[in-house]
């Protein structure tokens, strides 16, 4: 194999561990997909601004909502909604 490369981004993969576990640190996120703390709140601070997520206060954690009908970036995928990828990409329940 050449390379070592992945189909997807950080910015994907953060948004696939909190699709599993809205309630999940970020420390958690970052040590799944194998980057640092700092650049997982800078990931997740961009999908906020961008419209793919928000989170509330619960009590002195953070629970995370994804916006699932907020629309991929690329004009070649513009046409499909973030849930609609999340759920494609969702292991088999059982």
């Amino acid at each position: 194999m050449s390379g070592n490369w992945t189909f997807f981004t950080n910015h994907a993969h953060v948004l696939f561990c909190i699709s599993e576990d809205p309630d999940i640190r970020l420390r958690d996120v970052a040590q799944r997909v194998g980057i640092t703390e700092r650049a997982t709140q800078r990931i997740v601070a961009e999908l906020e601004q961008c419209g793919y997520l928000r989170h509330e206060k619960h009590g002195r954690r953070n629970h995370y909502e994804l916006l699932r009908e907020a629309r991929l970036r690329h004009p070649i995928e513009a046409h499909v909604e973030m849930g609609d990828l999340i759920d494609l990409l969702q292991p088999p329940p059982g």
